[in-house]
C-alpha cells in the first residue's frame, strides 16, 4: 500500500508544479492577479493557482482508481468518489467565486450543499468516539447535521486563515500530514487516497507560492483543502481528531470573529522588514503573532504557523495514540 500511496505523491506534486508553470504566465496575461499587500509596492502576484492544486489532486485520484482496478490496491470506491464529488464543488464554488467574489454570507452556507454526495452514500459511523466523554451514537444527527456541518465550517476555516506568502501551502500540508497518521493508525485507505494526492499536490503548489510568491492559491484552492481533510474524516470516522487538528484555524475564527470578520486592515503594515498589525490592531491570529513579536518578517510569520501546526498535530496524535 504504501509503495502505491507514494507513487500517488510524487505524480500529483509534479503535475501540481508542471500545471502551474504552465498557467502562471497565462492568468497574469489574461489579468487574473491580487495585489500582494504585505509587502511593499503591493506587487501583482498570479491568482487561482488552486487550479493547479485541484488537477495535481485529480490525477494522484485516478492513479490511486488505477491501481486498485489493475493491481489490487484495495478501498472502497463508491466513499472515495463520493467524497471526490464533494470535494470538486467545494473546489467550484471557489473558482466561482474568484471570479464573481460571492458575497461572505452566501459562501459560508453553499459548502453545506456540498455534503450532500458524501450523506448520499451514508459515509462515515454514527458512532463517534468524543476525547473524555467516549463513544456516542448520533444517529441520525450524524448524517443531516454533522456531515454537513463538518464539511462546510472545515472548508471556511481554511479559507479564512490565509494570506501570506507559504501559508496555505505549508500549513494544509502539514494538517494533512498529520490527518493521514492518523488516518494510517485508524487503517481508513480511503482517507488516506484523499489525503495523499492532495498533500503532492500542495508541495509542487509551495515550490511557487513559497516566499516571494509567484501564484495565490485563491478560494478554489484554500476551500478544498478543509474539505478534503473533512471528506476523509467523516469517511474515516476520526472526526474529533481532524477537529482538534484544526485548533489554529478555530482560534483565527474567534479572533476574527470578534472583529465581525474583516474584509479589510487583516494584513500586514510593511515597516524596515516585518510585518505589524495595521492600527496596531489584532484582526486574526497572524495580526496576534505580529502583536506578540513586535514585528516579524513575512517568512518567519510563515514559518510559527507551519511549526504550530506541527506542534498541534503531535499532541493530538499522541494524546489519541499514545496514551
Amino acid at each position: 500500500m504504501l509503495v502505491y500511496l507514494a507513487a500517488v505523491f510524487l505524480v500529483s506534486g509534479i503535475f501540481s508544479y508542471a500545471v502551474l508553470r504552465l498557467l502562471i504566465p497565462r492568468l497574469i496575461a489574461s489579468g487574473m492577479v491580487g495585489s500582494d499587500i504585505n509587502k511593499p509596492g503591493k506587487p501583482k502576484v498570479a491568482e487561482m493557482g488552486g487550479i493547479g492544486i485541484v488537477a495535481g489532486f485529480a490525477l494522484g485520484v485516478l492513479l490511486a482508481v488505477f491501481f486498485s482496478t489493475f493491481l489490487g490496491f484495495t478501498f472502497n470506491l463508491g466513499f472515495v468518489l463520493a467524497a471526490l464529488i464533494s470535494i470538486f464543488m467545494l473546489a467550484f464554488i471557489g473558482f466561482v467565486d474568484d471570479l464573481l467574489d460571492i458575497p461572505q454570507a452566501v459562501k459560508a452556507f453553499l459548502p453545506l450543499v456540498a455534503a450532500i454526495p458524501l450523506m448520499a452514500v451514508i459515509a462515515g459511523s454514527t458512532v463517534m468516539d468524543i476525547p473524555f466523554v467516549g463513544q456516542v451514537d448520533l444517529g441520525v444527527l450524524y448524517l443531516f447535521v454533522l456531515v454537513p456541518i463538518g464539511i462546510a465550517v472545515a472548508s471556511n476555516l481554511t479559507n479564512m486563515l490565509a494570506g501570506f506568502n507559504g501559508m496555505e501551502g505549508g500549513m494544509g500540508f502539514v494538517l494533512l500530514l498529520a490527518a493521514a497518521i492518523a488516518a494510517l493508525n485508524v487503517h481508513s485507505t480511503e482517507a488516506l487516497v484523499l489525503y495523499v494526492p492532495l498533500m503532492g499536490a500542495l508541495l509542487g503548489f509551495l515550490f511557487l507560492n513559497k516566499y516571494p510568491s509567484k501564484v495565490f492559491p485563491g478560494d478554489v484552492g484554500t476551500l478544498m483543502i478543509g474539505a478534503t481533510l473533512a471528506a476523509g474524516a467523516i469517511i474515516g470516522n476520526f472526526e474529533a481528531i481532524a477537529a482538534l487538528l484544526m485548533a489554529a484555524f478555530v482560534a483565527d475564527f474567534f479572533i476574527k470573529a470578534k472583529n465581525r470578520f474583516p474584509s479589510s486592515k487583516w494584513w500586514g503594515e510593511f515597516r524596515e522588514g516585518k510585518l505589524y498589525p495595521v492600527d496596531g490592531n489584532v484582526r486574526g491570529l497572524a495580526q496576534l503573532v505580529m502583536k506578540l513579536a513586535d514585528g516579524i518578517s513575512e517568512v518567519n510569520l510563515v514559518l510559527v504557523f507551519v511549526i504550530i501546526q506541527a506542534l498541534v498535530g503531535i499532541a493530538v496524535l499522541a494524546f489519541f495514540f499514545l496514551r
